[in-house]
């Protein structure tokens, strides 16, 4: 028996869980299998009655409660846009300690929603272009800057790269410029891949004037990204510095329907046998 799971990181703020339970059946009316909504870490504190009186559904006691109720795959497919740490390291260490209770348990991740070394795939950065097309009205050629949050793994930061390339080339003749930049990034030589900073980069002499759009590669609203967030905050405090600034942000990722259309090619790649992320075989019956 199978299930099948869309995760994401997890977060403290309501919407974003209820944006991933409002995708997680979007997938399963698209698909006819049926999927549900689970976070890696923290939307399980989040109180019931901000989620319609419905817990958060959290992966570990999830996959342990599906395990002892017979299930013997687990087909993940991840809400994340690259091989984040949460994926690659927490996912499969927290999953390693389900299978070493219920060992006829297998495990099956999609890769995320950019893998660079599949074949070129525009949509997402379609989906980005059609999110900045929205706030362009009335401006002449602003300049976008495609924001994260930032990361310490370069593949992940190298996805947001990867991204504002095709970003580039789809609004070339729409932007004056497109680029990118950080939210945060950890201290030490070792993390200036993140850089620049948007702070820093709003504050630079080439966007300090005119009208800059924030291309947001958040996929739920949260502390970072929604309302009165880090983001909205570090612009507030860009353009009180630069009167001659205006900036406004982007719908996020996931807000954007055009984001089910990867999701459906994601969970059918999977469930056609296609390449995975990884692999966490089931090890055989567990001894009595």
């Amino acid at each position: 028996m199978r299930k099948i799971l869309l995760v994401d990181n997890g977060s403290l703020r309501p919407a974003a869980t209820l944006n991933l339970r409002r995708l997680a059946d979007a997938l399963s009316q698209a698909t006819g299998d049926a999927v549900e909504a689970a976070s890696l870490l923290h939307s399980f504190k989040i109180p019931p009655e901000q989620l319609g009186c419905r817990k958060a559904d959290s992966l570990g006691p999830l996959a342990e409660r599906y395990a002892a109720e017979g299930v013997t795959e687990l087909l993940i497919l991840p809400f994340f846009f690259g091989p984040s740490q949460a994926l690659t390291r927490y996912l499969p260490e927290r999953l390693a300690e389900v299978q070493a209770n219920y060992p006829q348990l297998s495990v099956r991740v999609a890769p995320p929603l950019v893998d660079t070394l599949l074949a070129p795939d525009l949509r997402l950065a379609q989906l980005l272009a059609d999110n900045v097309r929205e706030r362009i009205s009335g401006q002449s050629r602003p300049k976008v800057v495609l924001v994260d949050h930032g990361s310490p793994i370069p593949e992940v930061t190298a996805v947001r790269n990867y991204l504002t390339g095709q970003l580039s080339a789809l609004l070339a003749d729409e932007a004056e410029c497109v680029t990118f930049a950080s939210m945060e990034r950890r201290e030490g030589d070792a993390y200036r891949f993140n850089e620049p900073l948007l702070e820093t980069l709003l504050a630079s002499p080439e966007l300090a004037e005119g009208d800059v759009i924030l291309s947001m590669l958040f996929l739920s609203p949260g502390r970072h990204a929604g309302e009165g967030g880090d983001i909205a905050e570090i612009c507030a405090q860009a353009m009180s510095r630069a009167p001659g600034l205006n900036v406004v942000t982007t719908r996020l990722v996931g807000e954007n329907d055009a984001i089910l259309e990867l999701l459906v090619t994601r969970l059918q790649q999977a469930l056609a046998g296609g390449p995975l992320l990884m692999e966490l075989p089931a090890t055989g019956a567990k001894d009595d």
